[in-house]
């Protein structure tokens, strides 16, 4: 009876231990120290702007020498008073616009304007040349992104939403912040999840292991991107194993009981 409680102890702990095999693929760019410089040079891209899209919370700030002039066109949403100790100088934050499905804000003086597709640079050239009819001077208008996020989820460290501040974060960046991917992450088909200016959802798939990956049209994400990291074929195994494994025990402990039992009666 010793002997078969030592083989059963033996087998459950070869197959525990059968799932617990090192990922071969976990160092990202696998092959770089190969490539020269002068090949590196050869695929350089464009520096990542990105574009207004529907659903973005913007801000509009319009400046000029004369401050009254420009007024109209810088609304403030005053605070509410919540009863504590705030500045009674307090003049309250500067007024968000958010860009409908059309791709178009609802601009002081100026009615609809549309901003959908344009960079920042774009949408403030626009801007100011729209004020131009009501301005004696030309204004600086300087537009930022509000709600500019990414979300990262899977196998990572710590999964999370991300706001980013200076608008423009590559792949990299976002799983730093997200405490990089776990051992069980696989680093060969990281999935984005991206929704473009027309509503339409996509799936791109990025190899962390490939050399050129920073040179990949996706490697910058744009905002309200979501990075899924998905669980390598070890961590899926040990998940089937663990859930399988308190029924394989329950069974085996009644079977090993039961031929117990029959060997005692038939002594």
């Amino acid at each position: 009876m010793r002997k078969c409680t030592f083989i059963f102890v033996v087998i459950v702990g070869m197959s525990l231990l059968t799932g617990c095999g090192s990922s071969k693929n976990v160092a990202y760019m696998q092959g770089v120290e190969n490539t020269t410089e002068d090949e590196y040079r050869l695929q350089t891209v464009p520096l990542y702007d990105a574009t207004i899209m529907p659903k973005d919370l913007l801000t509009v700030t319009v400046s000029t020498t004369d401050p009254e002039a420009s007024k109209p066109f810088n609304l403030v949403t005053p605070i509410l008073n919540t009863g504590l100790n705030t500045s009674s100088g307090s003049q309250g934050q500067l007024q968000s616009y958010l860009v409908d499905n059309n791709g178009q804000i609802e601009f002081p003086v100026a009615g609809m304007i549309t901003l959908k597709g344009l960079t920042k640079r774009e949408a403030e050239a626009k801007i100011k040349g729209l004020l131009s009819h009501y301005l004696k001077e030309e204004p600086v208008v300087t537009v930022k992104f509000v709600n500019y996020k990414i979300s990262v989820l899977g196998e990572v460290a710590r999964p999370n939403t991300f706001t980013i501040q200076n608008e423009k974060v590559n792949l990299f960046e976002a799983l730093a912040m997200a405490g990089d991917l776990t051992i069980w992450g696989r680093r060969d088909n990281v999935k984005i999840i991206r929704e473009d200016e027309a509503g339409y959802k996509r799936v791109i798939m990025v190899n962390l292991n490939d050399k050129n990956v920073i040179f990949e049209p996706n490697f910058y994400l744009q905002q309200n991107d979501v990075v899924y990291v998905e669980p390598n074929k070890v961590k899926a195994k040990n998940s089937e194993i663990g859930s399988a494994t308190g029924i394989w025990l329950t069974t085996t402990s009644i079977l090993i009981s039961v031929a117990t039992l029959l060997v005692n009666v038939l002594k």
